[in-house]
């Protein structure tokens, strides 16, 4: 059984997206005839945890852990609530950051290139370099973000000459936080500066969209592969569907991936719809930024507003499973057309309609439109989002709302580790 070095920083009991592709990329390599290492911190510091990922961790994986030196461990003696924030994504609107906010950002974007976990790359290439050597593993993967674990592989290659993956989950310099990073010029010089070395460094790169792949292709000739992220088959107890007209958001919630016309439309229905207003409820899950609270509020919508705030993933899929409508927002700006949030997989086959806004020509909507479960908008179609909406509002009154989805096996993820098989 051939070997793979897998080396990434989120992992069981980190909570969130980030942890999903590699657990489950883990998971059914042994279907494949290969070994998965996995190589993670010891002592991390994740903004989310789920225990109950720990237990999916596949019992075929050998794991190393490392010790590493989290500076978001020292910048919580300042701000706790900042550094959770920050390091999870959730970024203040620039408008009403404060002096402690603007500082942690610029000293986030400045001296930590290229994030907070730089600090663990030569410790790493250091124990790496000695288990590689003694366990004969030649093909090694680096996941990012962070990217700064793209520069473990990169020192590895140089120093080993071993085959080298680098999968991006997201973009590096393109990503929609790296601008408000308040980066000097030398940062952004040595943050494009270490991205391409990366990018014409590796034997093959990975990318989770096409608009990503196209993006890379300006920067290096190296092979690039798309294979996205998925679903998984979920072992969750069928439940009824919520008795009220729930329109429900499962992930975080970011400042900037706030969707006025959503408000607006909800808000109008409610004005104008004494039944839509006696059924209708948001559900929200997972972190939700002030400012997309603050929205809420002014638009009304506290009385019918259920935060549920972070939720397991188990619980998670199953509140999926039993919502009437499933939510589905990506920040309005070019830099996120590329960006295929990795609950859409298991929104698909989930089988509930999915209300999906985001930029024109999101990578995200070909998904949601191929597979026929759900209807995109952009932020400029609020009367079309709305008599969606109340469409899906009568089907429910008649119990009749359901999606009827087509061709979603190409998206399981045993299909596509079979895809990353072929790399390896």
């Amino acid at each position: 059984m051939k070997k793979v070095l897998i080396i990434t920083y989120y992992w069981p009991p980190a909570g969130g997206p980030g942890v999903q592709r590699w657990l489950k990329f883990v998971k059914y390599l042994p279907d494949f005839d290969i070994q998965p290492v996995v190589y993670v911190p010891e002592n991390p510091m994740y903004p989310i945890v789920d225990e109950g990922l720990v237990g999916e961790v596949s019992e075929k994986a050998i794991i190393l852990k490392n010790k590493i030196v989290e500076p978001y461990g020292l910048a919580s003696i300042f701000s706790k609530k900042n550094t959770k924030g920050i390091s999870s994504g959730i970024i203040p609107n620039q408008k009403k950051q404060t002096f402690l906010q603007k500082m942690m950002l610029w000293v986030r974007g400045n001296l930590f290139i290229p994030d907070a976990r730089i600090l663990w790359v030569k410790p790493s290439v250091s124990y790496l370099k000695k288990y590689i050597k003694e366990n004969g593993i030649d093909t090694i993967i680096t996941s990012g973000p962070p990217h700064s674990l793209h520069l473990i592989g990169l020192q590895l290659k140089e120093d080993l000459g071993v085959k080298w993956l680098a999968d991006f989950r997201d973009p590096w310099t393109t990503i929609g936080y790296h601008s408000a990073l308040k980066l000097s010029k030398y940062a952004d010089r040595k943050h494009k500066l270490q991205e391409s070395t990366v990018l014409n460094t590796a034997d093959t790169i990975i990318v989770t969209s096409k608009t990503t792949k196209v993006e890379f292709e300006r920067l290096t000739s190296k092979p690039i592969e798309v294979i996205t992220n998925g679903y998984d088959v979920e072992k969750v107890v069928k439940q009824p569907l919520d008795e009220k007209f729930t329109l429900a958001h499962i992930g975080s919630f970011l400042s900037d991936r706030n969707p006025k016309i959503l408000w607006e439309s909800i808000s109008e229905l409610i004005h104008d719809n004494e039944e839509f207003a006696r059924y209708f409820e948001l559900k929200l899950m997972g972190k939700v930024s002030q400012e997309v609270l603050d929205t809420i509020t002014e638009s009304g919508l506290n009385d019918y507003l259920n935060n549920l705030g972070y939720v397991s993933h188990q619980e998670a899929v199953e509140h999926q499973r039993k919502s009437q409508v499933l939510l589905l927002i990506e920040i309005d700006s070019e830099e996120t057309k590329s960006i295929i949030p990795g609950k859409v997989f298991e929104y698909i086959v989930s089988e509930r309609p999915i209300v999906a806004i985001g930029p024109k020509d999101s990578d995200f909507a070909e998904i949601i439109t191929s597979t026929n479960t759900g209807t995109f908008f952009t932020y400029t179609e609020k009367e079309r989002l709305k008599a969606t909406i109340l469409a899906h509002f009568e089907k429910y009154l008649q119990r009749e709302l359901k999606v009827f989805p087509v061709g979603l096996q190409q998206y399981s993820r045993k299909n596509l580790t079979g895809q990353l098989s072929k790399l390896v």
